[in-house]
């Protein structure tokens, strides 16, 4: 990446949780962040609002990750206002659980839409507008490895994630562009939070041997070092944040 100019990070699904706190710490970090929502505008306006107050630079854009032009949209945001785009962050996802035999198939085609294929169109739209010497920094899971009950469709469509990552990597290095994967294990978000017993969650805690949940903010550190300069070497890679659950 070169230094003599401003960086410009597109974050899908920043308005809420670990996209928020990615954006947050991307805009510390000297860049100036497109800060995507798809239904929470007053929260991506906030996020937007703490990331001037602190002298960064954002814009909080609409779009729908799931819809063919969701992604093309980022884009055009980030050249009107800044000039084009150094950094995709495809961290946009939903999880839907249930065991596969239980599963109808508007939840499937929903996580496999949003996840896989949202992904997918992120991939493809960086690798024809963003810059040279750029970075993809996409969103798996650490279930991807676990494989537990209930998460048959949401593992699936993240084990996808991967696959594109390791062969996007390929393809975009010879543009000095990375893609990685970052894939983070229980993290304390609403997403996660959501639908669980205090008991549930303690068993989950259980697994981790560092015994805690993560923190957003923690997930958020990993982006900043793949997108920064010293994360220049690191390609191909699926980077588990999980205290050493697997």
């Amino acid at each position: 990446m070169t230094n003599d100019r401003e960086r410009v990070a597109i974050v899908t699904g920043a308005s809420k949780g670990i996209g928020a706190a990615i954006a947050k710490r991307l805009a510390r970090d000297g860049i100036a962040v497109v800060v995507n929502y798809a239904s929470s505008r007053e929260a991506a306006d906030a996020v937007v609002a703490e990331i001037e107050a602190g002298g960064g630079k954002a814009v909080a854009v609409q779009a729908d990750i799931g819809s063919p032009n969701g992604v093309a949209d980022l884009f055009d945001a980030a050249e009107k206002n800044f000039g084009g785009a150094d950094i995709l962050v495809n961290n946009a996802g939903i999880m839907k659980l249930a065991p596969l035999a239980e599963m109808d198939d508007a939840a499937f085609e929903q996580q496999v839409t949003i996840n896989m294929t949202g992904t997918f169109r992120g991939i493809r739209e960086a690798g024809r507008r963003l810059r040279d010497g750029g970075r993809i920094i996409n969103f798996s899971s650490s279930v991807v490895g676990v494989y537990g009950p209930n998460y048959g469709a949401y593992a699936a469509s993240k084990a996808a994630v991967e696959a594109m990552t390791h062969v996007a990597s390929k393809e975009l290095g010879k543009r000095g562009i990375t893609v990685n994967a970052v894939a983070p294990g229980p993290v304390e978000t609403d997403m996660f939070m959501t639908g669980k017993s205090d008991e549930l969650v303690q068993r989950i805690v259980g697994t981790i041997p560092l015994g805690r949940l993560g923190q957003p903010e923690e997930i958020a550190s990993v982006v900043s070092f793949l997108a920064s300069p010293e994360g220049g070497w690191v390609n191909g890679q699926v980077l588990r944040a999980n205290g050493g659950m697997i």
